[in-house]
């Protein structure tokens, strides 16, 4: 039959195609048609009626399309929902998205400090976001010709390099994509609004009671306190305008099955990094769907204390969509798990870590999850302690001095950005 197709098809001739269905069917029609329709009725018709692989029409002589492959690459420090958001419409551009890192080394050379996480809490973080199916690490800062043609495009066989429409500069001021764009294989996807490591950093060494909110009646041109000498601007206040869309692109869709195994977590996540991701991948291996609960912002600074959390509750909630591992969240999750919360959703298992970061430790969390301990679902999963919020506040500290140099020049980036930008449309 798809030789007699292919054969019409070629000439350009009407020809009477005998359509022969499975031995479950016994009708058999012959119909006389044009050539040209004659080959897309039979693709249908056997589609249509017949749902068996074996007998859905292959055109031989139809080549499969080659998957378009999508190259992104950055530092990618304190991983943040702007970045899987930048990972999520270079995505949408191809099939198949690859994501080069940049070494610790390179970010040093090209924006005068190490980033706060290190190369193996970028990459796991990275490599943890769903819309990434490839990680390459030590990625230089600066694309040049050689290494684009050689590695890029002729060893990764990639057909466009993806970045935002923010300024991408090296050391001496010079484009970094500058030969990609010259190759014609540069495409350019929409900046997040918002957020960005820079702000982040600036909310760590800031911390004020209400960062996560909204704007504090602090003096403008220091974006501090009175007496700060930080000079961060309107980055250190999450300016973040979430909508509805953007979780809905965020979303996974999917609905737990019947015979799904619901396992429930709950926390903070804020700052999402690897020591998460980790956890959420062995909880996810107890069942068959996970849901996450994220906490609210005063919920968080109830048990959490200080200024906690850094990230206000859209902007955490975006991150944890994000995980590969994750397939539904509760948005501003109670602090206690009920027994209606664990019939309204089917959970099976109720599970967190053995490190308790509340401010009265172990304590804080006996009755949040008594209802689950009585029925006997309740699980511990040993935590990763090699990161912690804690640590990374620390690091932040650490490095204020050359932080806050690196911030000066970005800050003078930020504004001609914002003084050039134009719309463009998120893929």
């Amino acid at each position: 039959t798809r030789r007699l197709v292919k054969a019409a098809y070629e000439k350009g001739e009407s020809n009477t195609i005998m359509i022969a269905t499975p031995s479950s069917f016994s009708t058999r029609a012959s119909v006389l048609l044009n050539a040209a329709t004659a080959s897309y009725l039979l693709y249908k018709l056997l589609k249509v009626l017949v749902k068996d692989e074996r007998w859905r029409l292959q055109l031989p002589w139809r080549r499969r399309r080659r998957p378009v492959r999508i190259w992104i690459d950055g530092c990618y420090d304190l991983t943040h929902f702007g970045h899987f958001n930048a990972f999520r419409q270079a995505r949408a551009l191809g099939d198949y998205l690859i994501v080069g890192l940049n070494p610790d080394s390179e970010v040093v050379k090209h924006k005068g400090s190490p980033p706060i996480m290190r190369e193996e809490e970028r990459a796991a973080a990275v490599k943890a976001c769903k819309w990434v199916d490839e990680v390459v690490m030590d990625v230089p800062y600066v694309l040049d010709a050689k290494y684009l043609n050689e590695f890029v495009f002729k060893e990764m066989n990639v057909d466009y390099v993806v970045h935002g429409d923010d300024p991408c500069l090296d050391a001496e001021g010079n484009d970094v994509y500058a030969t990609s764009k010259q190759a014609g294989k540069y495409r350019e996807i929409k900046r997040t609004e918002g957020v960005s490591t820079t702000d982040l950093v600036g909310r760590m060494l800031l911390m004020t009671r209400d960062h996560h909110s909204h704007r504090s009646p602090v003096k403008e041109e220091t974006g501090g306190t009175p007496t700060s000498k930080i000079v961060w601007g309107e980055g250190s206040f999450s300016n973040f305008m979430p909508t509805s869309r953007r979780i809905a692109e965020f979303s996974s869709n999917r609905r737990p099955q019947p015979t799904d195994r619901v396992v429930y977590v709950d926390g903070a996540f804020d700052l999402l990094h690897n020591a998460h991701v980790e956890f959420l991948k062995r909880a996810r291996s107890h069942g068959d769907f996970l849901i996450v609960g994220v906490h609210k912002d005063e919920v968080v600074n109830k048990y959490k204390g200080s200024n906690f959390p850094i990230m206000n509750l859209q902007e955490r909630v975006l991150g944890v969509l994000s995980c590969r591992y994750v397939d539904e969240v509760v948005i501003g999750a109670p602090w206690e798990v009920s027994e209606d919360m664990i019939t309204t959703f089917n959970i099976s298992v109720v599970a967190h870590g053995t490190e308790y970061e509340s401010t009265g430790g172990r304590e804080d969390y006996d009755a949040a999850y008594r209802v689950p301990k009585e029925q006997g679902i309740f699980v511990e999963i040993p935590s990763d302690k090699s990161i912690s919020i804690d640590e990374i506040i620390q690091r932040v500290i650490g490095q204020r001095q050359r932080i806050e140099e690196r911030q000066k020049k970005k800050k003078t980036q930020e504004k001609a950005y914002y003084a050039s930008k134009s719309f463009v449309e998120e893929k």
